[in-house]
C-alpha cells in the first residue's frame, strides 16, 4: 500500500526545529522516482473528476509534488512563498503560529475570480498556512477547490481549520 511505502522512507528528525518536536523529513522520498511518479498518480487519481483551474504550492516543500500534480493535470502552477520572496506585484496574509507569526504572498492577478484552485502543501499541522494560502486565493477572488497533503499530522487538528474553505481535504499518510 502507498501510504506504508511513504511512511518507510519518511525520516523522523528528533528535536527539529526546536526541541520537543519530531520533525517528519520528506526528502529521502526524492531519491525514489518510482515512489515519486506513484504519490502524483494518486493525488491525480483521487482528484480525478474535480474541476480544478490550478494548483497553489506553498513554499518550498508544497513545490515539489504541487508542480509535478498541476502538469501532469494540465494547470497553472502558482506559487504561495513566504514574504520577501516574489519579485513582482503581490498581495499578502499574515497569520499567527503557535510560536509568532508569519506571512505568506503570492503575485497579484495570479487567479482569475472564479477559478477552482487545489492547495497543495507536504505536510499538514495546525493548518495556519494553508488557511492563508486560501484566503489568498479568496481575495482575489478564487475559490478553494480543496487540499491536498502528502502527509497529515491528525492529532494537531488542521483539518478542522479548513473545512471553512472546503471540505475536500486529501492526505496521503496520517500520523
Amino acid at each position: 500500500m502507498l501510504e506504508e511505502k511513504i511512511k518507510s522512507v519518511i525520516r523522523d528528525v528528533p528535536d527539529f526545529p526546536k526541541p520537543g518536536i519530531l520533525f517528519k523529513d520528506i526528502t529521502p522520498i526524492l531519491h525514489d522516482q518510482k515512489l515519486c511518479r506513484a504519490i502524483v498518480d494518486e493525488f491525480a487519481q483521487r482528484l480525478s473528476g474535480q474541476k480544478i483551474d490550478a494548483i497553489v504550492g506553498i513554499e518550498s516543500r508544497g513545490f515539489l509534488f504541487g508542480f509535478a500534480l498541476a502538469t501532469k493535470m494540465n494547470v497553472p502552477f502558482i506559487l504561495v512563498r513566504k514574504a520577501g520572496k516574489l519579485p513582482y506585484k503581490k498581495i499578502s496574509h499574515e497569520y499567527t503560529l503557535e510560536y509568532g507569526s508569519a506571512k505568506v504572498e503570492m503575485h497579484e492577478e495570479e487567479i482569475q475570480p472564479g477559478w477552482n484552485v487545489l492547495i497543495h502543501d507536504d505536510l499538514l499541522a495546525t493548518g495556519g498556512t494553508a488557511e492563508a494560502a486560501a484566503r489568498l486565493i479568496q481575495m482575489q477572488g478564487g475559490k478553494v477547490a480543496g487540499f491536498a497533503f502528502l502527509v497529515e499530522l491528525g492529532f494537531l487538528n488542521g483539518k478542522d481549520k479548513l473545512g471553512q474553505y472546503s471540505a475536500n481535504s486529501i492526505s496521503l499518510v496520517n500520523y
